[in-house]
């Protein structure tokens, strides 16, 4: 089984003497500014202050990408314990995780509002369809890298499906003599499936305060879960348990937990724009 195979993609984007800049950071980049632009843009149109994801974003992606790391750390401990104290810090060998970015942004979140004097649950709301929108094209990053793919794909499989996707993609997952599943693609595809759906909710739905970023994290949790188990560079909690199912099952529950809950105590008294709930 051996397709029309070219060379991967050079994972460097340019060099300027000594400074060497991947596409995988140009592509996290482009994600992250996109997804401000999002932000921003809806923030304005709610007439909320015309800086504030700015401002957020500030504060959010440095500690976005320090806990993601130590998430990634702390469940590959094995792997740092008997090396250099420097290699912990050493992001741009690769290992961060996107719950532990998740859960570090949420924080920062939760802060920023209570020092801004604004809700929470709307910058949030705001949020949501920029963090799948920026999820998604940040797992080119990771095509870009040959990393978080599947096992290695059937011949049927290649046959019916695989050989049928664009050239490139099937030269990138071309590895050491095998081709792999692109599970990048799938999560990538998926996380664009809740971004239009977080999309319709938000303009034909108009749902209770919260409840956008609540079903971004149950939709996201959920596609995650079973693409999960196909990856072959997953972090586990102890035996075969993968960490990322059990967390995402974790937050699928407590995010359903959240909404029942506002809704019985009548926390989400407010629709995404503002309005009272009748």
């Amino acid at each position: 089984m051996i397709y029309n195979v070219s060379p991967p993609i050079d994972r460097v984007f340019l060099e300027i003497g000594s400074l060497t800049i991947y596409w995988y950071a140009v592509i996290i980049v482009s994600g992250v500014f996109i997804g401000l632009w999002l932000a921003t843009r809806e923030a304005n149109r709610l007439g909320l202050q015309k800086d504030l994801f700015a401002d957020l974003i500030m504060f959010a992606l440095p500690i976005a990408i320090i806990s993601a790391r130590a998430y990634y750390v702390i469940f590959e401990w094995d792997q740092y314990r008997g090396g250099p104290w420097w290699d912990v810090f050493a992001v741009w060998q690769g290992g961060i995780a996107i719950h532990g970015a998740l859960i570090g942004s949420v924080i920062t979140a939760i802060i920023f509002a209570r020092v801004k004097n604004v809700s929470f649950w709307q910058l949030a709301d705001i949020a949501a369809p920029s963090l799948i929108l920026g999820q998604a094209i940040g797992r080119w990053g990771n095509f870009v890298n040959q990393e978080a793919h599947g096992g290695v794909v059937s011949e049927a499989f290649f046959n019916n499906f695989m050989q049928y996707l664009p050239d490139f993609i099937v030269n990138q997952m071309y590895i050491n003599g095998e081709y792999y599943h692109p599970t990048f693609l799938y999560e990538s595809v998926w996380n664009i499936l809740i971004f239009i759906l977080l999309l319709v909710i938000r303009r034909k739905v108009n749902p209770r305060r919260g409840e956008l970023f609540l079903t971004y994290l149950i939709g996201y949790s959920i596609g995650r879960y079973f693409i999960e188990e196909m990856r072959t560079d997953s972090l586990y909690i102890v035996g075969s348990l993968r960490t990322a199912q059990v967390i995402s099952i974790v937050i699928v529950l407590i995010s359903i937990a959240i909404i029942i809950y506002r809704r019985k105590t009548k926390l989400a008294n407010r629709h995404y724009n503002g309005k009272k709930v009748a």
